[in-house]
């Protein structure tokens, strides 16, 4: 799998990560499997995806003790990365307030590093910037995390060029991690990814299958596991599931001239974006993350992505 450094001299991470929180958060709650989802974060490391990434907030806490239990004995093989600054407030709903205070980074980094089992993380990022603290506040905080080699590097999620700019005048900006996907390209048109490009900020892409959709095996609600967190978004209601087939039938099409899945060429797209970008689709599933990891290496055409360009634009808001 072609690498890339992270921050630009940083570890090397695979182009195509890991993204563990559907393991026991967000999706499907009913089909959780430690086992199993242990035995793909190894399989995932075999096959070169070296960045894992995890949050306290999903669970909240589980998925961190989960990654942990996975690494015992494989720690240095990777390179991890877990968030905080999300807070959350009722597990069923997956109701969270976002808290950038000072004390409580240092009070989460305490806590992520138990669960994980070791004694520093690779990227430490903020899951969302706390409005009412301000970035400078809060990314003074995790600076200091990083002097006190708790952290390696810090990176920031969902944030504007601003943020990004005023954050990089306290501490270098290792990453931002946002959604980008076919149906979410936000990062595109506000520049986020550009900036990310001309000052060696790898850009983590999260979603980068559309929450399962451009897998292209959704076509109704009834496609969903019963229990699911995707039941209370805008995109898979009936009506916006029935419109968005207009964005995932052209990749099924181009993935079945290819001989590939669409999954696949989703993930292309999300690479071509930029040589500093990292999509870290999540899976639960031997086979899908085998099928993930081997978009690394599909190369798309002119002719493709200038098909994707003209796409139309989704049904229903992104939460």
């Amino acid at each position: 799998m072609r690498v890339i450094s992270l921050g630009g001299s940083g570890p090397p991470v695979g182009v195509v990560g890991l993204g563990c929180m559907g393991m026991s958060w967000g999706y499907d709650r009913l089909g959780r499997d430690d086992d199993v989802s242990v035995s793909v974060i190894h399989r995932a490391i075999e096959l070169g995806c070296t960045l894992i990434d995890t949050a306290d907030q999903y669970g909240p806490f589980t998925n961190e003790e989960l990654v942990g239990q996975a690494l015992r004995g494989r720690r240095d093989e990777v390179v991890l990365a877990t968030k905080c600054g999300l807070v959350v407030d009722d597990p069923a709903t997956f109701a969270s307030h976002r808290d950038g205070r000072p004390e409580h980074i240092r009070a989460a980094i305490e806590a992520s590093l138990r669960r994980l089992g070791t004694d520093h993380v690779d990227l430490y990022q903020l899951h969302r910037i706390d409005p009412t603290v301000g970035v400078e506040d809060t990314w003074g905080a995790m600076a200091e995390l990083v002097h006190a080699g708790k952290a390696t590097a810090i990176g920031l999620s969902e944030a504007t060029v601003d943020e990004i700019e005023r954050a990089r005048q306290i501490h270098p900006v290792a990453s931002v991690q946002s959604e980008l996907s076919l149906w979410s390209r936000e990062p595109l048109s506000d520049g986020v990814l550009e900036y990310c490009r001309k000052h060696d900020i790898t850009f983590i892409a999260y979603s980068p299958l559309g929450r399962g959709f451009l897998a292209g095996t959704i076509s109704g609600s009834g496609d969903l596991p019963v229990v699911d967190g995707r039941h209370a978004t805008p995109r898979f209601q009936a009506e916006a599931i029935a419109a968005n087939q207009a964005i995932v039938q052209p990749v099924r099409e181009l993935a079945a001239r290819r001989n590939v899945t669409a999954a696949q060429v989703a993930l292309a797209w999300v690479l071509h974006q930029g040589e500093h970008v990292v999509a870290i689709p999540g899976t639960k599933t031997m086979r899908y993350l085998e099928d993930n990891l081997r978009a690394a290496d599909l190369l798309l055409s002119e002719d493709a992505l200038a098909l994707f360009d003209n796409l139309p634009a989704p049904r229903g808001t992104r939460y």
